[in-house]
């Protein structure tokens, strides 16, 4: 039933804050821009602050696009994490729960009002570097993606609504109440 809310009919399309934290940083980098769904099921990241990029999954293949740079092209094949957003997401957008349950085991929990599904790799690659994902929402709205790497802490995207609530907030916990959906 879940499933079913978060499927997006293509093209679509939401903005988003990440925020990737590191030992190497001395404060976590936030990411802001759009993700897409086109309307032939491609998928495109598209980096606006702190810099300008755009990142599309198309046909087994990844594309990185910056301004003064010729584009680079990855085979998703080489980069598992690449390719499992490609076959999860793009089967999770479409309501796919066959496709979605080729490239992760799928448990979910609450209800429909707030609600989470855990994402766990079924690809032993995958699953070396990537532990599971959550995504948290509410009724038919996706508001945050976490990303539980195997070493390392979660890395947060918020979405839509959440994003917007986002503007300004520094706070690491308060971004992670944000992401879990709950109000400041």
């Amino acid at each position: 039933m879940i499933l079913r809310a978060v499927a997006r009919p293509a093209p679509s399309q939401t903005p988003f804050v990440e925020v990737r934290q590191s030992p190497m940083l001395k404060k976590p980098l936030r990411i802001e821009g759009e993700y897409r769904r086109e309307a032939n099921g491609d998928l495109v990241r598209e980096v606006r602050v702190p810099y300008v990029e755009t990142t599309t999954l198309s046909a087994g293949e990844a594309v990185i696009e910056r301004a003064g740079r010729a584009p680079r092209k990855v085979s998703l094949h080489q980069v598992p994490e690449l390719e499992a957003i490609q076959n999860g997401f793009g089967a999770l957008l479409a309501g796919d729960t066959a496709r979605l349950e080729k490239t992760y085991s799928v448990q979910s929990q609450g209800t429909l009002q707030a609600w989470t599904l855990r994402l766990q790799p079924r690809d032993a690659r995958l699953a070396r570097s990537l532990q599971r994902i959550d995504l948290h929402g509410q009724g038919a709205d996706l508001l945050c993606v976490e990303s539980h790497p195997v070493r390392g802490e979660p890395q947060r995207t918020l979405m839509a609504a959440s994003a917007a609530a986002a503007a300004g907030i520094e706070d690491m916990q308060a971004l992670a109440t944000l992401c879990h959906g709950k109000a400041e």
